[in-house]
């Protein structure tokens, strides 16, 4: 048995608080994402040890992970790797329908990362609107997990994952502003004077560009980075922040909004760019051949008829789609092999 493991009854029975769940998450993903080192493993072990809170959320996290059977991302990878062209086809032959199955069970791992955390969330393709304790509109777009605190100290939500938009609501008197936390930092809402309700966008931002996007459509938001950094966005203002760092504000894009109406709109935008934010709305892979990924698209798109717009490419630039899947698809040059 763990040391961290002798519960008693009472503990046991009392499921664990948000944030050991959110740590247990944290933890499980950090030591299956590949490379994680001794160091990282003895942390963890320090971090099951030092309460049995911990040791029972670790516990409920690893028994959904089996429950769920997923796939860590690493055997992910070495089955989809990046071989020759002969060994790519050894391994799509033989993979058959597994190579169809790791990119669902890689989502489904990455999701259950933020599932014991969330309150409120959506799946690939999905969007959602709700009416938090205070009167604010929340929307969730494609793949959102936002967890809520709300009470009479605190007027909270943290964004796990994804994309919300966010309207505040009239705060009654004494009651503290509503914030939005994420990894990268604290945005909240000001109420000033005249000032109409903020009302506010949040893209959370992985990889290489690991932060957060904000545009401010009404009012005005207090920025504050993990590392300290203040600043004020007023209406229709944009910028991208990590937890160090804050980039230069520049006009907000006024379409920015419209996937809350199930539109995805482009302005003269990459081929490129426009498939990677269409493929965040759909299962699958969705890939653009470099040699027309700068090509420029402009129009209003339906979110919901992802496979249609794929399709209807052809008509309006000089590109073909090649289907290996209906959940694996590629843009290319019509006249490319």
């Amino acid at each position: 048995m763990h040391p961290g493991s002798g519960l008693s009854g009472a503990a046991a029975g009392t499921p664990p608080g948000r944030a050991a769940v959110r740590e247990a998450a944290r933890w499980l993903a950090r030591l299956h994402a590949g490379g994680a080192s001794a160091q990282d493993h003895a942390e963890c072990e320090r971090w099951r040890a030092a309460h049995p809170e911990n040791e029972q959320a670790w516990q409920r996290a690893r028994r959904m992970q089996e429950q769920l059977g997923l796939v860590p991302p690493p055997l992910a990878r070495a089955v989809l790797g990046r071989p020759d062209a002969a060994g790519r086809r050894r391994v799509l032959r033989a993979a058959g329908g597994i190579a169809l199955a790791l990119p669902l069970a890689h989502l489904a791992w990455r999701e259950a990362g933020t599932a014991w955390a969330a309150d409120l969330r959506t799946g690939v393709g999905e969007r959602r609107r709700a009416t938090l304790p205070d009167g604010s509109r929340l929307w969730l777009n494609t793949d959102t997990a936002v967890a809520l605190a709300f009470g009479p100290q605190a007027r909270r939500l943290e964004l796990l994952r994804g994309e919300v938009r966010l309207q505040a609501g009239a705060a009654a008197g004494g009651a503290p502003p509503l914030e939005l936390r994420t990894p990268a930092g604290t945005l909240q809402a000001l109420a000033e004077g005249a000032l109409p309700p903020a009302h506010f966008l949040a893209r959370a931002l992985e990889g290489a560009d690991a932060g957060c996007r904000v545009t401010v459509q009404a009012g005005a938001v207090a920025l504050r980075t993990a590392d300290g950094l203040d600043a004020r966005m007023d209406a229709g203002q944009a910028l991208v922040f990590g937890p160090a760092h804050r980039g230069p504000a520049r006009p907000a894009d006024p379409f920015a909004d419209r996937w809350a109406d199930g539109l995805l709109v482009a302005r003269s935008q990459p081929l490129g760019d426009f498939l990677a934010e269409l493929a965040r709305h759909r299962h699958g892979w969705l890939q653009c051949d470099p040699a027309v990924a700068g090509l420029r698209i402009t129009g209003a798109f339906q979110l919901d008829q992802g496979d249609a717009v794929i399709d209807a490419l052809p008509r309006s630039l000089p590109v073909r789609v090649v289907w290996r899947t209906r959940y694996w698809a590629r843009v290319v040059p019509a006249d490319g092999a």
